[in-house]
């Protein structure tokens, strides 16, 4: 280990960009980045409805597929992750939401002290670059643009009215005081590009000197001597490296390959390593367990009117004018995300008024992003359980960093899981059925409308449902013995190694999960900081 550096950081997605933007603000800091996938150069990563190209797409993206279980109907669902710079951040909906504000106060009774709403709202405001809403929650000076939405669909206008004609209230601002309502969504979106974690925090990074990125770095374990962490091997041009860090390694690989990475390098059940040959670092049982994600299921209605854009992509005209809108005055269909609209509404099943679906709603139909629109004027409202009870777990394979791992999420394991989201059908119905939506539409595609018993309901939602790209809670941080990581998100049992990224969420929180990745980046960098501030002053110092 010739190569030496402060800091490494596995993986350039939302968190470990952040973090090295951070860490490199000092220019005596020497930062390691290491990605496995490539530089994000494609202007597919920079359109902002480039998602619907990319996400998929092996170019950019590392596709897993989960163990078939009963609550998907024993399909298995694929996974997709981002494996390119920016991570995640490059090919997600740009969807930038925070959650509910409860959220992180259950974070604090699980034993993340120092997580709660009071604690996490300066990090979030920190990070953000918002023009509107109240300035108790927003902040203006940060990194990352915040863009309200800059497209307007009719469609989308009559079922926000409809939806307030059922009982939902109307809400401007989902990173407000609350989520419950409708409304408008925010975007991760500057002018007219996707704000990727690597366009807006690892760029500059890069540009002050003292940053070093590798792609194309497959990271195989990190490295200890006895239970402390003291750098990184990966594998690149069929070459293995390795780095040494003489502050700390950072992961950030995400939910699904921090936890591998960390059973990889001896860090995990004891039995799960030694069945596969590693030597046990530190005998953590929990590592890759307590497993969460948002499971979803989509209506599909057909239009009487050309409103979806399942029409407009199919004519020229249109499709010229949103190519100009965009680039003259970076609006229109083309600046959208993966969701126009939507909210928060409680099911008979919430606790206190607490949302317990969130809804995503798009004037447009397909069977799956990167496949051709539905030939019909299609219309999606869908739905995901904001508090899913179903737990499920990350495990390796076998000691070949190179293999996927097995991911079982256990969707809909439990009766309110299941009661849930029959009951968010019902909703999504009522909505459709109201005077301001009920004529636009003549057919429900999906899930039909010989779909009626909730025996019915929950046999489409097992076959028809699937995920929305949210997986958490795989390292989970707390107080306790169980705990994967302390609440400074140091991995306990070793030294000198941190996980930073959605899998120290103890659980999942209620909406997208991009927006809380940012912020437990930051926080965590600033823990970071304040450690090495710590280590830097004398004993008589530090006990003054």
């Amino acid at each position: 280990m010739k190569q030496g550096y402060d800091y490494i950081i596995i993986g350039s997605g939302s968190a470990g960009s952040l973090i090295a933007n951070r860490l490199s603000a000092d220019p005596a800091c020497r930062v390691l980045v290491l990605e496995a996938g490539g530089l994000d150069r494609n202007p597919w990563l920079k359109l902002p409805v480039g998602y619907f190209r990319t996400i998929y797409d092996p170019r950019f993206s590392r596709v897993f597929k989960t163990e078939p279980s009963e609550g998907d109907g024993h399909r298995g669902i694929a996974w997709p992750r981002g494996r390119i710079v920016g991570g995640s951040s490059s090919i997600n909906g740009l969807i930038y939401i925070r959650g509910q504000h409860e959220d992180f106060d259950d974070w604090q009774d699980m034993g993340a002290t120092g997580w709660s709403w009071e604690d996490v709202l300066p990090h979030f405001r920190r990070i953000e670059r918002y023009a509107g809403g109240d300035d108790q929650w927003h902040g203006r000076d940060g990194d990352m643009p915040v863009s309200d939405l800059r497209h307007r669909n009719p469609a989308c206008e009559a079922w926000l009215a409809a939806a307030m004609e059922y009982g939902l209230p109307r809400n401007d601002d989902f990173n407000g005081s609350t989520t419950l309502g409708v409304g408008t969504y925010q975007l991760s979106l500057g002018r007219r590009f996707r704000a990727s974690s690597a366009s807006i925090f690892l760029k500059p990074a890069l540009a002050r000197g003292n940053v070093t990125l590798n792609t194309s770095a497959h990271v195989t374990r990190v490295l200890f001597d006895g239970t402390c962490a003291t750098g990184v091997e990966w594998v690149a041009g069929g070459q293995t490296h390795q780095a040494r860090a003489e502050s700390e390694v950072i992961l950030c690989a995400g939910s699904i390959q921090s936890p591998q990475i960390l059973q990889l390098s001896g860090v995990g059940p004891a039995a799960t390593l030694q069945r596969h040959g590693i030597a046990v670092v530190a005998d953590s049982a929990e590592v890759g367990a307590n497993l969460q994600d948002h499971y979803q299921m989509r209506q599909i209605v057909r239009l009487k009117k050309k409103w979806s854009l399942n029409d407009d992509v199919r004519n020229p005209v249109q499709l010229a004018k949103m190519g100009i809108d965009w680039a003259l005055k970076g609006i229109g269909p083309l600046t959208v995300g993966a969701g126009q609209v939507g909210g928060g509404a409680c099911t008979p099943l919430a606790d206190r008024g607490r949302p317990d679906i969130q809804f995503n709603v798009m004037p447009l139909s397909v069977d799956k992003p990167g496949t051709p629109l539905h030939r019909y004027s299609g219309f999606t409202a869908s739905f995901w359980q904001c508090h899913p009870e179903s737990r499920g777990y990350v495990c390796i394979r076998s000691a070949d960093p190179m293999a996927d791992p097995l991911i079982a999420p256990n969707y809909l394991s439990t009766e309110r899981d299941r009661g849930t989201m029959i009951a968010g059908v019902r909703i999504l119905r009522e909505i459709i059925h109201q005077p301001g939506f009920r004529d636009l539409w003549d057919k429900e595609m999906v899930p039909g409308e010989e779909v009626q018993s909730d025996a019915e309901i929950l046999d489409a939602v097992r076959n028809m449902g699937g995920t929305v790209f949210h997986p958490t809670g795989t390292c989970r941080m707390g107080r306790d013995e169980h705990a994967v990581l302390d609440p400074e998100l140091r991995v306990n049992g070793v030294e000198k190694l941190r996980v930073v990224d959605a899998s120290a969420m103890p659980k999942i929180t209620s909406a997208n999960t991009n927006a809380p990745t940012y912020m437990i980046g930051n926080k965590g960098a600033d823990m970071i900081l304040q450690g090495l501030r710590r280590n830097a002053k004398s004993p008589e110092e530090q006990l003054a």
